[in-house]
Order: C-alpha cells, then structure tokens, then sequence
C-alpha cells in the first residue's frame, strides 16, 4: 500500500477517473483508521511563463530607473519583481526593519495562479511600455516576428 496518492486534474472527465482512482486507494488505509485529506488548488505558474516573467523583469530592470532612498537609480530583476507584483495587488504591508527602515513585504511569484502570473506579466509589459522599454524577443513570446522585436 503506497502512502501517497498523487493526481493532476485538467478537466471534468479527467476529474472522474481519478476521483474513483483515488477512492479505491484511499479505502484500505481509511478501513485502517487513517485520516485521508484531500486538497484542491488552482494551477500554480508554469516553467514557460516564469521564464517570461523574468524576461520581462530583465528588460525593465535594463531600461529603467526608478526612485529609491531619494535617488533614481536602476533596479535588479529581483527588486523589479517586488515593486510589481506588490503593484498587482494595489496593496502593500510594510514592517520596520530590524536595524531601522522599512521593508515592504511582497507577494511571493512562485504561488502565484496561472491567470495571477498573466496579470503581472501583462502589467509589467504596461509598465515597460508606459517607461520606454526596448522588449527582447523573448519578453514578447517565443513566436514574435524579427521586426516586431526590434
């Protein structure tokens, strides 16, 4: 008996299968007195569209300066990446820092939604538009003709 049953579900159909797949496993260890949890999520970002994100990150972080501590300064990708996606959400939670300052506590990318990622794909592309951004052939997808990305 494995202890660990593990399903990925893409639609209703599929859905079926595995919930009885899923039920005929789960009955020995239940008639076992064992507890059985079941989590549903939403599909969290995929590899394709992380390397998008840091594509674009790469080109905003290359063209644009932006204000810190008083001063207008280029940003790291890393930096980038905070400034937007605590923008996405129109809302940010500072803490103070332990020696002083502020820290802004950002969302973190990596549980981002798939449809969540795409929103702050498409407001970065606004954003770098909107500041000048020179876009790379990979920040404009993979199947984007030579003259529209340079």
């Amino acid at each position: 008996m494995s202890e660990r049953f593990s399903a990925m579900l893409h639609s209703a159909q599929q859905g079926r299968a595995a919930i009885l797949e899923a039920a005929t496993w789960a009955k020995p260890w239940l008639f076992a007195g064992h507890r059985l949890n079941l989590t549903v999520t939403k599909e969290t970002r995929s590899t394709a569209q992380n390397r998008l994100m840091w594509s674009v990150l790469a080109d905003i972080a290359g063209h644009v300066e932006w204000p810190v501590d008083g001063k207008q300064q280029k940003l790291e990708a890393e930096e980038w990446k905070h400034v937007l996606s605590a923008g996405l959400k129109r809302h940010q939670r500072i803490a103070y820092g332990i020696d002083g300052g502020f820290v802004i506590l950002g969302q973190r990318t990596s549980r981002m939604t798939v449809a969540e990622i795409s929103e702050l794909i498409e407001l970065a592309h606004a954003f770098g538009t909107e500041h000048g951004v020179r876009w790379s052939r990979t920040s404009l997808g993979r199947d984007v003709p030579d003259e529209v990305a340079t």
